[in-house]
C-alpha cells in the first residue's frame, strides 16, 4: 500500500453533522494509518464557492474517498474504511 488515497469532505462551517462528519473521518483515517494506509484529508467549504454552494447546499456533508462519493449526511465508519481501502488496492 504505498499509494495516497485522497479524502475530501463538503462542509460548511457550523455545520454539526459536518463536525460528526469530520470525528468519524479522522478516527478511520487514523485506525487505517497504523495498519499501513496512507491519506490526505482535506475539508472543502462549500460557502466559498457558489458552484459548490449549489451542488451540495443540501447534502453536506459529503465525503469522496480517490473521487467517489461514498457517503453524504451520516458517515458510516465500515463503509469509510472499505471505501479507503479499495482505493488503495487499485
Amino acid at each position: 500500500m504505498s499509494e495516497i488515497v485522497e479524502v475530501r469532505m463538503f462542509m460548511k462551517p457550523g455545520c454539526h453533522l459536518c463536525d460528526d462528519a469530520r470525528a468519524v473521518v479522522t478516527q478511520v483515517l487514523d485506525e487505517v494509518g497504523e495498519s499501513g494506509l496512507r491519506s490526505t484529508f482535506a475539508e472543502i467549504d462549500i460557502l466559498e464557492d457558489p458552484g459548490l454552494q449549489r451542488r451540495y447546499g443540501e447534502e453536506i456533508p459529503v465525503v469522496f474517498v480517490a473521487d467517489r462519493r461514498v457517503a453524504q449526511w451520516h458517515i458510516d465508519p465500515q463503509r469509510l474504511r472499505a471505501a479507503l481501502e479499495r482505493a488503495a488496492a487499485q
